[in-house]
């Protein structure tokens, strides 16, 4: 037995450093492959295809010469079908990969006052009960979505993106595409996420607003036309009815600022006073 123990062991290569290093790349690509398909339609055809694979395996061992024959013919256009099937999680995990953000580069919002701005804004919307939706793009861009809808490349306001969302406007049931400190884009077509977790419970807006972070590192803010309740998603995760401070806390840990040491919500509900009102008659009120 011993003889046995120590043949065995010598015929085992050593774990080398390079080994090591080979292991976890295997490992790290295995698991960003898991991250991928979660939750998602991709989940289901990767079941599907090890099924075939069973049954494959089943035709060799039993002898059943037919399906062998069969499965076997169909098995080099494999890697064309996966590529079709799988083509928005193959670009998801290369845009991933790539993500400068992994590089040390920062985000697109870095001014403390559009924060503000957008926290403003999305306050009188959740008054209001007015349905909107805010996409902020990070380091991967939107430029494709943001021709999709219709172009503005204006100065970033709270009065320009009330006026975006009025009811019966015509962009008003689009998003807006935010890019640094300017409104690029308003009425744009977003991806809609197809997890089907999501799709009895959330309604189109908010399907929108975790589809177009699954394909980039944006990340999209939801105001509830019903509830006027306000959402922030990132990285394919939506969280419900968050408040401005916990808005404001996502969004200068996504952007990478560093928000003020008064932790206190910095936009409160004061519906006497309008829009237009001045920016001094705003500070009286306790809103900068």
């Amino acid at each position: 037995m011993p003889d046995f123990v120590a043949s065995l062991t010598s015929s085992l290569p050593k774990l080398s450093l390079t080994a090591i290093l080979d292991i976890l790349v295997v490992a790290f690509i295995i698991y960003q492959l898991i991250m991928v398909v979660r939750g998602t339609r991709a989940a289901h055809v990767l079941a599907g295809i090890g099924v075939v694979l069973l049954v494959y395996l089943l035709s060799i061992w039993m002898g059943l010469e037919l399906v062998r024959s069969i499965l076997a013919n169909v098995v080099p256009y494999t890697a064309i079908a996966l590529i079709v099937l799988f083509q928005s999680e193959i670009r998801r995990t290369l845009a991933r990969i790539g993500r400068r953000r992994s590089l040390g580069f920062g985000g697109r919002l870095q001014r403390r006052e559009s924060t503000d701005e957008i926290l403003w804004a999305l306050n009188r919307l959740s008054e209001q009960k007015t349905g909107a939706l805010i996409v902020l793009e990070r380091d991967m861009g939107l430029r494709t979505f943001v021709e999709s809808g219709q172009v503005l490349d204006a100065c970033l306001s709270r009065d320009l993106l009330l006026s975006i969302f009025q009811p019966g406007g015509p962009m008003h049931d689009g998003a807006v595409i935010i890019q640094g400190d300017r409104v690029a884009a308003a009425a744009c077509f977003l991806p809609l996420s197809m997890n089907p977790l999501l799709a009895r419970k959330l309604g189109t807006r908010h399907r929108a607003a975790i589809g177009i972070t699954e394909e980039s590192d944006c990340l999209s803010v939801v105001v509830s036309e019903e509830t006027g309740r306000v959402s922030v998603a990132a990285f394919g995760e939506i969280e419900l009815d968050v408040t401005l401070e916990r808005l404001e806390q996502r969004l200068a840990k996504h952007f990478g600022y560093r928000r003020p040491r008064d932790l206190r919500p910095r936009v409160v509900s004061t519906p006497e006073i309008p829009v237009e009102t001045g920016r001094v008659e705003r500070k009286r009120a306790g809103q900068l």
